[in-house]
C-alpha cells in the first residue's frame, strides 16, 4: 500500500518516525510531505532515511523548474495520513486554503484521508477547531484521537496526538479489504422480537422481522467473523457459513443467552426488539373469553443493553439501536451514554421505508464525537455501513 504521510508544525512531529517504522515494517511505501513549520521540529534527512524517499516540502524541487505534482501524489496514494495535524492545518483543510504542498496534496487526494490532531487542550476545545473537525468528518476524513476510555481522566489527552502504534492500527484496519476486516473476530448479534407469554396460545410481541439482525450477521460472517446470533421468533434463515444461531422466545431467555456469550466476544450488536414488559403471571391454560374486562399486570423485563454495557471490558465494543417516534436525536444520545454504547444506530418510524418488516432502512450512526446520517438503503447496504463503523473502532 502507498501512504502519503503529512507532517505539520507540532512538537509531536518526532512521533512521525515511529509511525513511519510501523508502516514500513508491514511492507508499505511511505512518502512524506512536510510543511515548512514541520521542518522546524524534525529534519527531512531523518525522515528520508526512514522512508528511502526524498521528503517533499516545496512545490518546486529545484531551481531549474522541476516541480512536485500534488496531483500525481493524489493518484499514487492508497491512503493519506496527516500526523500530527495542527489546528492551523485542520482549518486550512476544512476551508481549502492551499498555501503549502501538504494542503494542495490533500485537495488532490483520491484516497481515504486520516488525521491525528495535535494541539493544546484550549485550542482543541475552541469552537473553531471543533467546527473544522466536524466539516472534515462530514467530508469523510477520519479523525484519530485517543479514546476517553483508555485515559486516566476524560480530559487527559484531549488534543494530544494518538500514539503512532494505534494510528497505524486504525489506518491499516480501515484499509484492509472488507472481506478480511473481521478475520478472527467473534461477534454477538441479537435479532428479531421477543414473545412474552400470556397463556399457552397468546403472547405480547412486536412487529420486528429480524431482517436487519440477519443482514448484520451475514455481513460480519462474510468479513471473516465467528458470529453468535441470538434471535427471537422469526421467519428468517441463512446459509452463510460462520453463523451459529441460538433461538430464544422471551426477553429473559435472550438475557440469559446474551450474558452467557458476551464475555467470549470482541463486540456485541444489539439489534433485537426486546419487550420492555412481560406478564407478571402466565396462565397454565388458555384464558377463556368472559364478559368482564381482562386485566394484565406487567412487570419490566431485564435490560439486556444496560446489563452488557455495565460488564463491557475495555477491549470490547458494544453497538446499540434506537427506534424512535419522537425527539429521536435526544433519545438516542441519552441511550448512547446511559447504556455505555460505543455507537448507536438511530432509525425512526417517521421515515418512510424504515423500521419493522421493510427490506430497506434509513439510519443515522451516532458516536460521542459525530453524527453520520445515511440515505434510505437496502438493509444489506445498511448492514455494510454499520459494520464498516464497527471494524474501524475495534482494538
Amino acid at each position: 500500500m502507498n501512504i502519503v504521510l503529512g507532517i505539520t508544525g507540532s512538537i509531536a512531529a518526532y512521533k512521525a518516525c515511529t509511525l513511519i517504522r510501523q508502516f514500513v515494517k508491514r511492507g508499505h511505501e511511505v512518502q512524506v510531505v512536510i510543511t515548512p513549520a514541520g521542518k522546524e521540529f524534525i529534519t527531512p534527512i531523518t525522515l528520508s532515511a526512514l522512508t528511502s524517499k526524498p521528503v517533499i516540502s516545496d512545490f518546486f524541487a529545484q531551481r531549474d523548474g522541476t516541480w512536485h505534482s500534488h496531483v500525481a501524489l493524489g493518484l499514487w496514494a492508497d491512503a493519506m495520513v496527516i500526523a500530527p495535524a495542527t489546528a492551523s492545518t485542520i482549518g486550512k483543510m476544512a476551508h481549502g486554503i492551499a498555501d503549502n504542498m501538504l494542503i494542495t496534496t490533500y485537495l488532490s487526494m483520491k484516497a481515504p484521508v486520516f488525521i491525528a490532531p495535535a494541539m493544546d487542550l484550549d485550542m482543541w476545545a475552541h469552537p473553531s477547531t471543533q467546527d473544522n473537525l466536524q466539516l472534515l468528518r462530514q467530508r469523510g476524513v477520519r479523525v484519530i484521537e485517543p479514546a476517553a476510555g483508555e485515559l486516566a481522566s476524560h480530559l487527559v489527552g484531549k488534543g494530544r496526538m494518538e500514539e503512532p502504534e494505534r494510528i497505524a492500527e486504525v489506518v491499516l484496519a480501515a484499509m484492509m479489504p472488507k472481506e478480511k476486516s473481521l478475520q478472527g473476530r467473534r461477534i454477538l448479534i441479537t435479532a428479531g422480537p421477543t414473545y412474552e407469554r400470556i397463556d399457552p396460545v397468546r403472547f405480547i410481541g412486536n412487529y420486528s422481522s429480524g431482517k436487519m439482525g440477519f443482514a448484520l450477521a451475514e455481513e460480519c460472517a462474510k468479513r471473516g467473523a465467528d458470529v453468535q446470533l441470538v434471535c427471537g421468533p422469526v421467519q428468517q434463515t441463512t446459509s452463510q457459513k460462520g453463523i451459529t444461531i441460538t433461538h430464544v422466545e422471551s426477553a429473559e431467555q435472550m438475557w440469559n443467552a446474551a450474558n452467557s456469550l458476551f464475555p467470549t466476544v470482541d463486540a456485541g450488536i444489539l439489534c433485537a426488539a426486546v419487550a420492555d414488559f412481560t406478564p407478571s403471571n402466565v396462565a397454565d391454560a388458555k384464558i377463556k373469553r368472559e364478559d368482564d374486562e381482562l386485566v394484565l399486570r406487567l412487570r419490566p423485563t431485564r435490560d439486556i443493553a444496560a446489563g452488557l454495557g455495565a460488564i463491557k471490558r475495555e477491549n470490547q465494543r458494544l453497538v446499540g439501536f434506537a427506534l424512535e417516534t419522537n425527539d429521536e436525536m435526544a433519545h438516542a444520545r441519552e441511550k448512547l451514554a446511559r447504556k455505555n454504547f460505543d455507537f448507536i444506530v438511530l432509525n425512526s418510524l417517521n421515515d418512510k421505508g424504515a423500521g419493522f418488516q421493510h427490506d430497506t432502512n434509513k439510519v443515522t450512526i451516532i458516536t460521542q464525537e459525530e453524527v453520520k446520517p445515511y440515505p434510505l438503503k437496502s438493509k444489506k447496504e445498511v448492514a455494510a455501513d454499520i459494520i464498516d463503523q464497527l471494524a474501524s473502532i475495534l482494538p
